[in-house]
Order: C-alpha cells, then structure tokens, then sequence
C-alpha cells in the first residue's frame, strides 16, 4: 500500500489500477473519458456526450489561451487535458492517483503530439506538489466524490489558484434534502460513508474564500448517463468480457442501477459549480 495516500483514496486509487476497472472505461467510453456526459438525446454515444462536457466546464472560464495554466484534479486518461490543449493551446497539468491511467494517458499525449502542453503527475489532490497561486485555472470531472475529506481539496484548490482564477468541476453528489439512509448501497459501491450536495460544496468554497459564480445543476443528465452505460455494458456484454471479468461487470451493472434510481428518486444529482478566487 502507498503510504501516502489517505485510506479513501488509496482505495479509489487500487480501484481505477485494476484491469477490469481500466478496461471497462476505456471501451465503454471511448478511450478519452471516464466522467459524466451532456446528451442531446437518450441514444446519443457516450464519447459525444462526455466530450460536450468538457466542452460546457471550459465555456464557464471567460478566457483560456496558449498563456493559461490549468490543473485537473483527477483527470483519468487525460482525455480532458488533451481537450484544451487541442482547442486552447493552453498547459494542463493532471495530477491523478492511477498510475495505470498515467501511463496511458502519458502514451496517448506523446502520440496526439500534445507532450509539450501535458504534464501528468502521479498524486492525489488532496496534497497537490505544486506552489501557491501556481494555476489559473483548478479543474476536475467527477473525481472529487472519492475522497473523504472534501474540504482539504477545495482549500487546496483555492490554494493553487491565482488572484481572478478559476475553480471549475463537475461532480456526482446526494441532493441537499437526501436523507442519507436510502444511499447506503450507493455509499458502499464507493466504499464511503457519504457524498457531498451542492450545498455542501457551496459552504466550503465559501470557507476557501472563494466566490460563487453559478452551479448549473443537471439532475437529467445524470439518470441519462448512467442509462446509457448500462444500455452499452449490457448490449456489449460478450465483447467486454474478453477483457472485464464477469463479477466486475455484474457489479457495475448493480451499481449503475443505484445511480439511476437514486437520480429518479431524487436523492442524486449532478452538476457543474464555477467558483473564483
């Protein structure tokens, strides 16, 4: 075990090295993405829906050019990263916690010729190497639901940020009226003992001394998304176990069915926050 990891996010991080976990997003999604999408219809492929993601978290910064320095925290294959470099030509620094991820993300950065802009760190953001006021921008997809002390990573964030920048993220969370009993099957896929709701983001950018911009919340587009997963993990079920063990994939068609009732239900959500220092 890596020492310096805290308990939760050494677990996140033994789960996203595993084969089966590596695997299963990287087919699933389409070799970029591992965070939620924004689709225009519920037949929409996934790689479309995941890039209009990012393509909606880059639109909530007012400018992003080749003099802009952004981090993501969490940032899985990198596909993010090579997202706004491609369109901004800006420097993104990934600081994620699977070196299985990094590595591919390392090798896919070399090959799309965007090594120069792509600086993928092993780490976890909870503890992020870098100086104060190092970034202009703090982004993350959906990353930020495994750790167990999110207040240590929106002060890290608020930490890193430069005077004016941005904190920008997306993240699945329980809703602010959610009473916390009926998520426990949803906490134990996670291996949790909660999620955050938007207030509770709201509070502690707050105590980060950051300001609110806008939270755009996408409960639609959660019960959509993971549908969609579940719809492809089912209809590509005998391809997928070529390389995903059999118990992994029925585990993860359980837990996609958790997510998508819970969005039903009420007591999931999804969302965008735009927070500034």
């Amino acid at each position: 075990m890596n020492t310096k990891y805290s308990n939760d996010i050494e677990i996140a991080r033994s789960y996203y090295n595993s084969p089966d976990a590596h695997n299963f997003y990287y087919r699933v999604w389409g070799g970029e993405d591992l965070h939620l999408g924004i689709y225009k219809s519920a037949d929409e492929d996934i790689y479309t829906a995941s890039r209009r993601a990012v393509d909606r978290i880059a639109g909530c910064v007012d400018r992003i050019d080749e003099n802009t320095k952004v981090i993501d925290f969490g940032g899985g294959f990198s596909g993010s990263a090579r997202h706004l470099a491609k369109k901004f030509g800006c420097h993104v620094t990934v600081v994620n916690l699977s070196e299985t991820e990094n590595d591919r993300g390392r090798k896919m950065n070399r090959e799309q010729g965007l090594n120069h802009l792509i600086e993928v760190v092993d780490g976890s953001y909870d503890a992020v190497p870098f100086e104060d006021g190092s970034f202009d921008v703090v982004w993350s997809e959906d990353a930020i639901l495994h750790s167990g002390n999110k207040e240590k990573v929106i002060s890290e964030a608020a930490r890193l940020l430069k005077p004016g920048g941005d904190l920008v993220f997306s993240d699945p969370m329980q809703t602010d009226h959610c009473d916390e009993k009926v998520l426990q099957p949803v906490y134990d896929r996670i291996k949790l003992s909660s999620l955050a709701s938007p207030a509770t983001y709201k509070e502690l950018a707050k105590k980060a001394g950051l300001k609110e911009v806008n939270f755009e919340q996408l409960q639609d587009q959660l019960v959509l998304h993971y549908s969609r997963v579940l719809e492809e993990t089912k209809k590509n079920e005998e391809e997928l176990l070529k390389y995903v063990s059999r118990e992994y994939l029925e585990n993860m068609k359980k837990g996609l069915k958790y997510w998508i009732e819970g969005g039903k239900a009420d007591n999931l959500t999804w969302g965008i926050f735009h927070f500034k220092n």
